[in-house]
């Protein structure tokens, strides 16, 4: 089987500014990954603004928009379009009807909107209230056939549940991203997750035989400091991509796509491997 190459990038910045300062940076960066042959680029959750969930304010909502009054989504697809970029588009969602989401709009590498995936997991407490700003998602967890493969998105809290990276694995994804954002715990100065978070995500690869791309936010916002750490892994769990934790930029990994639909298929993960029947477990409510 011949090789498939995907060039898969991460975005790392800083983005305690503007809502225009923000957009700007973090096109660039993207402009600079395509420039460096990326055909995949994740930025971090919500890059528009600051991480506004680590406090409880109305005034927030006025950040949320529809997708199609979205001030960046139009340059966005373009530019997708001029470099063939794929790129999950994460924003703060004005559903139309009173609910708000947490939302990825996945755009292809000819500029077209594939859809939407609203975050399934809402965490919520010290410097991470999003319940009060965001509905648990009610899209499902979705792939998309893209011209750079078949690519899943979870959105940071859905990264630490292993159903949500095997449900994408199943539905045949090639490539799972991550757009984050995680830092300290303000009621646990002494808790440093950084490592934990890797290894979560690096679990989910082993397991589903599946490359791994996690893009989150660098820097200080009022006090709390983001680890930054993006990082792109392969099937196997290997680190083949790394930020660090305060670098600004972009990584980026080479993925043989064919190769990895290989691997899964010889280590037997899915197919008749599976015993369906036995995990009524996972769907109980607690």
């Amino acid at each position: 089987m011949k090789s498939r190459i995907v060039n898969a990038a991460v975005i790392q910045c800083a983005l305690g500014g503007s809502r225009d300062d923000n957009a700007r940076k973090v096109k660039q960066l993207i402009d600079q990954a395509a420039r460096a042959g990326a055909n995949v680029v994740v930025a971090p959750e919500l890059f528009e603004t600051p991480y506004f969930c680590r406090t409880r304010s109305r005034r927030h909502f006025q950040e949320a928009t529809t997708l199609d009054r979205n001030p960046l989504i139009a340059d966005m697809r373009l530019i997708a379009r001029r470099n063939s970029l794929v790129i999950p588009f994460s924003f703060f969602e004005d559903g139309g009807d009173g609910r708000y989401f947490n939302t990825v709009a996945m755009i292809d590498a000819d500029g077209r909107g594939l859809g939407t995936y609203r975050k399934s997991h809402i965490p919520t407490g010290p410097g991470y209230w999003e319940r009060r700003y965001f509905e648990p998602g009610d899209t499902g967890f979705k792939v998309w056939r893209t011209k750079h493969g078949k690519i899943g998105v979870g959105i940071c809290w859905d990264q630490w549940f292993p159903e949500c990276a095997r449900a994408m694995a199943l539905d045949g994804a090639d490539l799972l991203l991550y757009p984050s954002t995680i830092g300290a715990e303000p009621h646990r100065p002494d808790l440093d997750t950084r490592d934990r978070w890797r290894r979560v995500m690096i679990g989910h690869a082993v397991a589903n035989v599946i490359p791994i791309a996690a893009a989150n936010r660098t820097g200080v916002e009022d006090g709390i400091a983001y680890y930054g750490s993006s990082f792109v892994c392969d099937d196997a769990g290997e680190i083949v991509a790394d930020m660090g934790r305060v670098a600004q930029g972009f990584a980026m990994a080479q993925i043989d796509i064919n190769a990895v639909r290989r691997n899964r298929r010889d280590w037997g993960l899915t197919g008749y491997h599976r015993r369906p029947d036995l995990y009524g477990a996972l769907v109980k409510k607690d």
